[in-house]
């Protein structure tokens, strides 16, 4: 019956848990703690902590943590609390699946249809520009240094800027690989 309830709340957060990962934390939060009673605040607290330290998408990780350790608690067995864990990282990831898998139906059937292909024409240039606008927002201080503040960080940073830039689409190297680069040269600044 527990396995149940899980899946039935965290399908449900996932279902209508709109502004990603942080956007579900209070309702993640809401029904476990507050509705289900199935951990304290402080254990809450503690597993948004370990979900935002670990890799992946915060509300996932945290519905992840949130089904082991109710299940864990609840038989006191680390066999169900991995079953737990399993149950609520489905059940809010399903939602998202369906609709996109409904989506992409609808996609492949309508995708020749002339109305269609008009609104994808229209929001090639919306996309452009709103990718145009995340970059210019990264573009500040905190990122490539101040030219006021100090020349040679600015520079560095102008420079590995342009390094990743003609090193991925001059030279056609692998983005990650030019990640772990970026990464390393900037360990070597740092000393």
């Amino acid at each position: 019956m527990l396995f149940l309830t899980l899946f039935y709340t965290f399908f449900l957060i996932g279902a209508f848990g709109f502004g990603g990962g942080y956007g579900m934390l209070s309702l993640i939060q809401h029904e476990v703690v507050v509705n289900h009673r199935w951990m304290t605040s402080a254990e809450f607290t503690n597993i948004v902590a370990i979900s935002q330290m670990t890799p992946g998408p915060i509300g996932i990780n945290s519905a992840t943590y949130c089904g082991y350790t109710t299940l864990y608690h609840a038989t006191d067995s680390m066999l169900m609390g991995i079953l737990g864990s399993l149950t609520a990282t489905t059940a809010l990831v399903l939602p998202s699946l369906i609709l996109m898998l409904l989506i992409s139906i609808m996609f492949l059937k309508y995708m020749r249809s002339p109305l269609v292909q008009n609104i994808f024409t229209g929001l090639r240039p919306a996309v452009v520009g709103l990718l145009a606008a995340a970059t210019l927002l990264l573009c500040n201080a905190e990122n490539f240094s101040s030219y006021a503040e100090s020349k040679w960080h600015f520079f560095i940073s102008i420079g590995l800027f342009a390094a990743t830039f003609i090193g991925t689409k001059v030279m056609k190297i692998n983005p990650i690989r030019m990640i772990a680069y970026a990464a390393f040269a900037g360990l070597l600044l740092l000393y």
